[in-house]
């Protein structure tokens, strides 16, 4: 599953052959999302036991939503940094069989609830218990948790270039109350080397704290993601386009964005009115400054797309049209109504990507109003796309997302983390549209996800994805996030039970499409766009 060189770097006017050389099936469930005993999914085993099920129904690749601490709004795509873990998926167990923790530190953990996320209580209860193992840890003078290939030392040194600058953030963060960087003291507001040293002495320790919450994140990370490999799943990891202001990313790298000299967004990120949101959506994310960019040779992106590809497979590019045109929204708009649409970096920044990390597989996340630059871009630097059932109706008879339009060089999907569920989907259809969705998919009348999930399995997409939620065939309750909306999200979980509900004849049914729509991922398929002897 690891990432090989190929044998020669393709240019922007030749474009690479599609990395999808196969025809295989995933299922997306966020790391939250998991059976865990402890509020939130997690690193340990209900992760092995997800992974071991997609192992047993031949599904070759997990997607997660990004995996980075998240701050207010529990939003993956508001994260506190891009490098770092969330260290509400280190799985605590692991701690206490170490010893750094006592049932009595887990038990008002594992009285959380065990089929949703409530965030308020888990930011209540989790830090402190997490604080509680770090001292111990350090009291005990040891230098690794015992089936760790790294101590914490080493872990520092080899991460140090955006570890420090993390861990100062979030113990500043603490420090000042919770406020937005550009709010703290002058002195405080751009990271440098120096300014550990110079904090209070409070600030060290809980910058120590957040460096060991790393440390144990991603130790965990990298076991299970050999246990996947192990089992022949895949992981497809999801970069956001934007970070967040308040974030170690923009403390530490302020000339990458357009800031003023205090800090503060010269303008913000967003989309107009849509699908989603008639008023559109304001993201509030600061923008690039590209051509800054552009003339350091686009390192800072080179730089981070590198690190996700040490933890993934596969990467989902969020919001590739950005990369062509983006919507730039004055700071402190209301909303997103009154933005425009500006130039991105386009072809230029996808070739120094391909220079860079030639053996790179990207899926372009292409949904929305797509132009016809947006295709070219997105064909020209070799990126396959992507295609949701549930966006094919209510348009026009030649919607793209007609699962029968759908090319082979594309991701399908019976849905997305932003979307209602299918069975919501289906359920809640106009009755004109729900007699067409029936008629297609020859429902019968039901409202089950599952002649969709047969549906998106035998697209000539050559990787078919399936929410949790869809093999689950759960209703609009379920949905994971709801976009243009503030509250509610995130915060479904499926539980050891659920899981379990899914072996004997579903799991069965699953494992069967995927072998007769020929999405083991066994063998390598001929181009049929090219003539018969070729």
């Amino acid at each position: 599953m690891l990432l090989a060189a190929p044998q020669d770097t393709p240019t922007m006017d030749h474009p690479p052959h599609s990395w999808l050389t196969t025809r295989t099936a995933g299922v997306l469930a966020h790391v939250s999302s998991l059976p865990g005993a402890y509020g939130i999914g997690n690193l340990g085993p209900g992760a092995r036991a997800f992974v071991d099920f997609l192992a047993e129904t031949r599904v070759r690749y997990w997607q997660i939503c990004p995996i980075g601490p998240t701050g207010y709004g529990d939003s993956p795509y508001q994260l506190f940094s891009g490098r770092a873990g969330n260290p509400y998926f280190i799985d605590l167990g692991e701690l206490q069989a170490a010893g750094l923790l006592e049932a009595a530190d887990l038990a008002p953990l594992r009285a959380l609830p065990a089929g949703s996320v409530d965030y308020g209580r888990l930011y209540e209860i989790f830090w402190p218990v997490l604080a509680r193992a770090h001292d111990r840890f350090a009291a005990s003078g040891a230098e690794r948790l015992g089936g760790f290939d790294s101590s914490l030392r080493e872990f520092c040194r080899e991460h140090a270039d955006w570890l420090e600058p993390f861990a100062d953030f979030m113990a500043l963060k603490a420090h000042f109350g919770g406020r937005a960087w550009p709010t703290w003291p002058e002195q405080y507001r751009q990271w440098n080397g120096a300014l550990r040293a110079t904090a209070p002495e409070s600030v060290r320790r809980e910058a120590d704290r957040h460096a060991f919450y790393q440390y144990v994140f991603f130790g965990q990370w990298d076991r299970l993601r050999r246990h996947a490999a192990g089992r022949g799943v895949g992981i497809i990891g999801d970069v956001p386009i934007f970070v967040a202001l308040d974030s170690a990313d923009t403390w530490q790298n302020r000339a990458v964005f357009r800031l003023d000299a205090h800090g503060q967004p010269l303008a913000v990120a967003g989309v107009p009115p849509d699908y989603f949101s008639a008023s559109g959506q304001l993201w509030g994310n600061p923008l690039y400054d590209w051509d800054h960019l552009a003339h350091t040779g686009y390192d800072w992106w080179i730089d981070r797309l590198r690190a996700a590809f040490e933890l993934y497979d596969i990467i989902r590019l969020d919001h590739f049209r950005g990369f062509d045109t983006y919507w730039e929204i004055p700071a402190g708009a209301p909303d997103a109504r009154g933005g425009r649409w500006l130039k991105g970096p386009g072809r230029a920044f996808f070739h120094a990507i391909r220079a860079a990390l030639p053996a790179a597989r990207i899926i372009a996340e292409d949904l929305g109003y797509i132009g016809p630059e947006v295709v070219e871009l997105r064909r020209a630097a070799g990126l396959p796309g992507m295609k949701v059932l549930q966006f094919a109706y209510g348009h026009d008879a030649n919607n793209v997302n007609l699962p029968h339009f759908y090319p082979p060089d594309s991701v399908a999907y019976t849905g997305t983390h932003d979307n209602v569920t299918t069975r919501g989907w289906l359920e809640t259809l106009p009755t004109a549209l729900a007699s067409l969705v029936d008629d297609y998919y020859q429902l019968g009348g039901a409202r089950s996800a599952w002649p969709l999930i047969r549906a998106v399995l035998a697209t000539p997409s050559r990787l078919a994805v399936i929410p949790m939620q869809d093999l689950l065939d759960l209703p609009a309750s379920a949905t994971l996030n709801r976009p243009g909306t503030n509250e509610g999200n995130w915060q479904w979980r499926f539980t050891t039970a659920g899981l379990s509900a899914l072996s004997g004849e579903k799991s069965a049914k699953l494992s069967h499409w995927i072998k007769l729509y020929d999405r083991t991922g066994d063998r390598p398929l001929r181009d049929f766009s090219e003539p018969p002897g070729h």
